[in-house]
């Protein structure tokens, strides 16, 4: 089913400020505006109508950022305040009642976010643990779905599909827990901001709110004490003192009435003076408090609950948001959006197009017909009877001609095999152009070295399978011709290599090609004769029963089977591969680009692409240790045929930690030592065009196979770069791996190079096509 959603909704998501406005102000209904309460703190009279005097739009900038002030976008949608509310709560905070009210309001704010931030942290936790079990799940599902005696095809393809579809999901599920995460971390630093600021307030705004009570206390004694001897002083005054009590009249019989009287009106003065005193101190810090400290108190814890509850809200906004985008994100991963036309030709398919395109019927047919060449041939079966019991039978026998004949084609097809694998050939060697071409092609005459070389049925994908020459940056002015000692340094070389191991037409077809085939070679062949004469095992000998031709080790018929050739019975290594210069492997060969590394190249591509952290995942060692044997006892072995995953143990991260070992153990490295502080110095320019310029003319003045091999990587690594969508290697993730392998390190500078390393490579990966002709 076709979807016809638009591709534009798939590209934002909607903010937390941009959600419904229902939704909004029913969050947010409740929340009083900053401003209309401070000024109702300061004193502003509530009118008839219910609105305030002193209302105002708070222009201070949020701390909450843009998303903070999206609630006011709808306040004229708010219903409007009850007069009778706004006049409670006017009365209750100019009243002692206001801070104490307001502290414990914040405290609930703060024990709220705290509740809220609790939730976040253990939803963080738990997306996080589901998405890194599905992870892993996708992981070991992967891994498992690659062996052997899984379904491949496209079954296989489908569910490397719905498992990378699960990938992406749970990618987009630790997205969300680290949001959450990061929610958690800015309440509790908003809880808190809460709780200092609820402390700070509770002592400075309580503070003076006691002192007030305190002096009230203080000026209630005066008081009484002033009431108490004005109370005696009338009796004194009156002589009802006198009649009181013995005992005091008898400490103070020695006193006239007069100076009785006299003492208590200087006492009745003395406490008047005092408790006008307290009752002056009393108005001054009572004023104090209401008019300054008390407001204070109130509009700072007023501002800190409004930023709480704002903040809290604001958060659970983004929650909401944040769900949506998981959900939705999970479905455009599911589902995406599909493009009409050829603009949606590369898009990802959804789950269903996925599996929808599983063809069982094809899959059975192309399992059953890969055993196709396992077929034996067919033979008759003959009664013969056992000559002790009668004489043969004359009709049977084999006539002597046909006998002979028969003798004679068997000798003349096993004579070359029998050859020394380091002897050329005589009569029947190829030249090195055509060690690897095509049965059917039609071999240029001897002397002629003008054309290309030709091959039956040439394979445009293959990476490095074309005539290919040195090119020079346009416009450098740093580059220099190569020398033509250089140019010469491996024109003329031994072309003899044993074909009897890849003589069947598909692999002929897509072989590594020949140095001497290369256009930077110059102008000299290989003495050796191109076309081979007839009766030679490159002439294609015909089967004397079929008139086909003869199918067997070194013809062209069907190869022999993957497993012929085990590590245990291999001969011990003749013709090593590993540590080997690539020079003496050249002379050796006459490859020009080794066939461990053609092979490792060509499984990569054809099995590694698509794989996250390709070459920097690594193999089974025991593996590539087994293949490094091969390798080395005889490179071309059938069994080292890595177009079938058999060969080499369905481990793509083992051919490639093969391709690393080989660069590695190479005595001269690849960008050889000789250059090496000539790349790390072209490294160092600040220029693009200059730093590629440079490196392109120290890249030319390398010997012929160390050229030839640096291309192949090249342009083998650039297609993995075309694939980092899929594999996350970009080129700066391949530089870090091949900058050491390629370059080599000296103990006492590989520290200081090391990035210089990376430089080149990187520098070189980006610009590919500049520096290297593409295929």
């Amino acid at each position: 089913m076709a979807d016809l959603r638009s591709s534009a909704d798939d590209d934002t998501l909607p903010a937390p400020q941009q959600l419904h406005h229902e939704r909004t102000s029913s969050l947010t209904a409740d929340d009083p505006k900053p401003s209309q309460l401070e000024s109702e703190a300061a004193g502003a009279e509530v009118g008839s109508d219910g609105k305030r005097s002193g209302e105002a739009q708070d222009n201070r900038p949020s701390e909450q950022g843009p998303s903070a002030t999206a609630p006011v976008m709808d306040e004229q949608a708010k219903p409007a305040v009850d007069p009778t509310v706004a006049k409670h709560v006017s009365e209750v905070m100019a009243s002692e009642l206001g801070i104490p009210t307001l502290l414990n309001r914040l405290k609930q704010s703060v024990a709220s976010a705290k509740e809220f931030a609790l939730f976040l942290k253990k939803r963080s936790i738990l997306e996080d643990d589901h998405a890194q079990s599905l992870r892993k799940l996708c992981r070991l599902t992967q891994d498992n779905s690659r062996r052997p005696e899984h379904r491949q095809g496209t079954f296989s393809r489908s569910y490397d599909e719905m498992v990378f579809i699960h990938d992406r999901m749970a990618e987009n599920g630790s997205q969300f827990a680290a949001s959450l995460h990061q929610m958690h971390e800015d309440l509790l630093e908003l809880v808190a901001n809460g709780e200092r600021g609820r402390k700070m307030w509770k002592t400075n705004g309580l503070a003076a709110e006691h002192k007030v009570a305190d002096l009230e206390q203080v000026m209630r004694k005066s008081k009484a004490k002033y009431d108490s001897l004005a109370e005696e002083y009338d009796r004194a005054r009156t002589g009802e003192a006198r009649q009181g009590g013995k005992v005091l009249g008898a400490f103070k019989a020695h006193k006239s009435a007069a100076q009785q009287e006299e003492d208590l009106h200087r006492k009745v003065q003395t406490a008047d003076q005092t408790y006008q005193s307290h009752v002056q101190t009393l108005q001054n810090e009572k004023a104090h408090l209401e008019k300054s400290a008390r407001p204070e108190a109130v509009k700072a814890l007023h501002e800190l609950i409004s930023e709480t509850d704002s903040a809290v809200t604001l958060q659970m906004q983004k929650f909401a948001a944040f769900n949506e985008k998981l959900l939705l994100g999970n479905g455009l991963i599911v589902s995406p959006f599909q493009n009409q036309g050829a603009e949606g030709a590369g898009q990802p398919r959804s789950l269903r197009q996925a599996v929808a395109a599983i063809d069982n019927e094809k899959d059975t047919n192309d399992y059953v017909s890969s055993h196709h060449s396992k077929i034996q041939p067919y033979t008759e079966v003959k009664y013969e009877r056992n000559p002790i019991l009668s004489p043969p039978v004359s009709s049977v026998s084999q006539p002597p001609s046909q006998s002979t004949h028969m003798h004679q084609m068997a000798g003349q097809t096993s004579g070359p095999l029998d050859m020394p694998a380091n002897q050329p050939f005589s009569t029947g060697s190829r030249s090195s152009t055509g060690n690897f071409g095509s049965m059917g092609g039609t071999m240029p005459p001897q002397g002629s070295s003008s054309g290309p070389p030709q091959s039956g049925l040439p394979d445009p994908t293959r990476p490095y399978g074309q005539t290919h020459g040195r090119s020079f940056s346009q416009g450098n002015m740093l580059s220099q011709p190569v020398p033509p000692q250089q140019q010469q340094q491996f024109s003329v070389r031994n072309s003899t290599q044993p074909a009897s191991q890849f003589r069947n037409n598909t692999m002929s077809s897509q072989g590594p090609p020949q140095l001497g085939a290369l256009s930077f070679q110059g102008s000299q062949s290989s003495p050796q004769s191109s076309t081979p004469p007839p009766g030679s095992q490159f002439s294609g000998d015909k089967d004397p029963r079929s008139g086909g031709p003869v199918s067997g080790p070194g013809y062209g018929g069907a190869p022999p089977p993957a497993y012929a050739a085990t590590p245990r019975n291999m001969p011990a290594s003749s013709k090593p591969v590993f540590g080997v210069s690539l020079s003496r492997l050249y002379e050796r060969d006459g490859l020009a680009v080794p066939m461990v590394v053609y092979q490792c190249i060509q499984a990569v591509d054809m099995y590694g692409l698509a794989v996250e952290g390709i070459y920097r995942q690594s193999g089974s060692l025991n593996h590539i240790n087994k293949l490094k044997g091969m390798f080395d006892a005889e490179s071309s072995n059938p069994a080292l045929d890595f177009r079938n995953p058999e060969n080499f143990y369905h481990d793509v991260n083992g051919v490639t930690g093969l391709l690393k070992q080989f660069f590695r153990d190479l005595p001269d490295p690849l960008f050889t030592l000789e250059h090496h502080d000539a790349f790390v110095n072209a490294a160092k320019h600040e220029d693009d065009i200059v730093r590629r310029d440079s490196l392109h003319a120290i890249i030319n003045a390398l010997p012929d196979p160390n050229y030839a091999t640096l291309r192949a990587t090249t342009l083998h690594l650039h297609r993995i770069m075309d694939k980092s969508h899929i594999n996350r290697m970009n080129s700066h993730n391949l530089a870090v791996i091949f900058g050491p392998t390629l370059m080599g390190s000296d103990p006492s500078t590989a520290i200081a190079d090391a990035g210089w390393q990376i430089k080149v490579i990187d520098t070189i990966l980006q610009n590919t096509y500049q520096i290297f002709d593409e295929d």
